[in-house]
């Protein structure tokens, strides 16, 4: 079960998108430099369709894109909960995830989402605002293309 801790509306993770950011646990990257370590444990309240509904009422359309901040270890989670935010009637929001993986897992179907990030933080790297970084944000066009726009993070 997926659980998240908190949530924020953010304007620097998404461009050009005010964004719910919601931050779940049980991440099991343990990336070095971690911002957030406490995310590393399994607490917080479940993520479900209903309160994920709850959120959409509480924000309506004071935000354009409600992103997954983690999620690792429930990958196909975050995609029935994308495919939940994309089918729902009460706001019409785009829907982002922050991975820490390398990679996308095998058979995950990014038609739900309209942004994905991938990348595990390396300290030595830097974050996505970084020349360096090792992070990519992908704007998920039609047709499941995964189009890079890390460099809209250095402009």
């Amino acid at each position: 079960m997926l659980r998240y801790t908190d949530y924020d509306i953010v304007f620097q993770e998404i461009p050009d998108e005010v964004t719910l950011a919601i931050n779940l646990s049980n991440c099991p990257n343990r990336c070095k430099g971690c911002h957030s370590p406490y995310l590393m444990e399994n607490v917080g309240d479940a993520l479900t369709e209903e309160s994920l509904t709850a959120l959409l009422h509480k924000y309506g359309s004071a935000v354009t894109c409600i992103c997954f901040m983690g999620g690792d270890a429930e990958p196909f989670e975050i995609e029935r909960l994308a495919k939940y935010l994309s089918r729902q009637s009460i706001v019409k929001v785009k829907v982002g995830w922050y991975s820490g993986k390398p990679e996308l897992p095998a058979g995950l179907d990014t038609r739900y989402f309209q942004y994905i990030k991938l990348g595990p933080y390396i300290e030595d790297l830097g974050g996505l605002k970084s020349e360096r970084t090792n992070q990519r944000l992908y704007h998920i066009e039609s047709g499941g293309i995964m189009n890079d726009i890390t460099y809209r993070f250095r402009r």
